[in-house]
């Protein structure tokens, strides 16, 4: 284990709609961790791509936003703050997941997001959630999962949280956009989606978040006490 002086660092991988974020958050807490949504940084970029019509296949100009932008992630993952504006609603929008998924794809902009991930995490006491922290931004860190569930039912869980929002949502549509996800998370030259060597698979299709915090508590609890 490493001598990280605030604690571990516990990373949480999966596909969109897995609830990493949701299971990632309540886990940091229970353990006193503050929580990093790294999916959240990336539909940041997005967003500031999209009101800046800076075009999602233009890599270098991306790559340029991602260094000059300013992304701030307070409460415990709830607030996302744009170059100081709350974006957090914004960052839900069908539109705003579809330009995350263009954006992510480009290696000089995953390098420069993940050069500020691993910075924030750098002290331990941390839980990450996103799609490349146990292979790409903290290949070693303490505790690794992989959060996974059926697509039908993650198209269920999206669909649900648009309509809490007020957002329009095609449930079919939504499934349809989320199999598409996968397909270019798992098929990009960059980081692909993949289970990190060492990780704890957990599949939450039939299991609810307070069951999955649990068991994933357990696991962090051992680690820490091998510390």
């Amino acid at each position: 284990m490493s001598a990280r002086p605030r604690g571990l660092v516990v990373a949480i991988d999966g596909p969109s709609g897995a609830g990493k974020s949701t299971v990632g958050r309540a886990l940091a807490k229970r353990l006193g961790y503050v929580f990093l949504d790294t999916g959240a940084m990336y539909r940041a970029l997005a967003l500031r791509a999209l009101r800046t019509g800076t075009a999602l296949d233009d890599a270098a100009g991306l790559a340029a936003l991602a260094h000059d932008v300013r992304i701030g992630i307070e409460d415990e993952g709830r607030r996302i703050l744009l170059d100081g504006e709350d974006v957090s609603a914004d960052l839900r929008t069908r539109e705003v997941s579809a330009a995350a998924s263009r954006v992510s794809v480009h290696p000089p902009v995953r390098r420069e997001m993940v050069r500020r991930q691993q910075d924030m995490g750098a002290l331990g006491g941390v839980v990450l959630d996103g799609r490349d922290i146990g292979t790409a931004v903290f290949p070693d860190a303490d505790v690794k999962f992989y959060v996974d569930a059926d697509p039908a039912r993650r198209a269920l869980r999206r669909h649900a949280e648009l309509v809490a929002a007020g957002a329009p949502a095609d449930l079919a549509a939504i499934e349809r956009e989320i199999r598409e996800r996968d397909h270019a998370d798992s098929t990009r030259a960059d980081s692909p989606l993949t289970r990190a060597a060492g990780a704890i698979a957990i599949d939450t299709t039939a299991h609810t978040p307070e069951e999955v915090v649990e068991r994933m508590l357990a696991v962090v609890r051992s680690a820490e006490s091998r510390r």
